[in-house]
């Protein structure tokens, strides 16, 4: 683990390099946390990578990162709002290897964030998890969250599940 500075902001559309490095690493790191692959992501190109950028001001979610003091992104978070859901839900959770753990504190304070936000829109935030990322499931639980009970088919292989995990807020 590296104690290092770092700040939590909102990503930006002129941020699409960066949001297409740190989704690429996270698609490399752990690729059963994600519904999408990494031969998806290499093939979209710079609008949709400004797209995503644009989230960190969505009306609907937001898509934050920790970014250290010379501009690396060590972790990245969103949080979106569903119509046919009743909280919002944690998407996109990721923090590069050495930033892990809650003495790097990249994991808490990115949450404390979606929190923040989810909390003026809801009572609770939901997530879904893959049954085997256990260190993920393991994060969460240490962070407040609890099983409900509910899965959902893996959207990359519907033979496999996704646990729904959620957490009053």
């Amino acid at each position: 683990m590296t104690e290092a500075q770092f700040t939590i902001r909102a990503t930006m559309p002129d941020d699409w390099r960066a949001v297409r490095a740190i989704r690429l690493e996270m698609l490399k790191d752990t690729p059963i946390a994600y519904t999408e692959t990494l031969s998806e992501a290499f093939g979209h190109d710079e609008r949709e990578w400004r797209r995503r950028g644009a989230r960190g001001d969505a009306a609907d979610g937001i898509s934050l990162v920790a970014e250290l003091d010379g501009g690396t992104w060590v972790g990245t978070m969103g949080c979106v709002s569903f119509r046919d859901e009743p909280w919002p839900m944690l998407v996109s959770v990721y923090v590069a290897e050495g930033y892990r753990g809650r003495a790097a504190g990249v994991t808490d304070a990115l949450l404390g964030e979606v929190e923040a936000w989810a909390s003026s829109r809801a009572s609770g935030l939901m997530l879904h998890v893959h049954e085997d990322n256990a260190r993920a499931r393991a994060a969460y639980e240490r962070r407040g969250f609890v099983a409900t009970g509910s899965t959902i088919p893996y959207p990359l292989n519907r033979r496999q599940r996704e646990l729904e995990m959620v957490k009053r807020l």
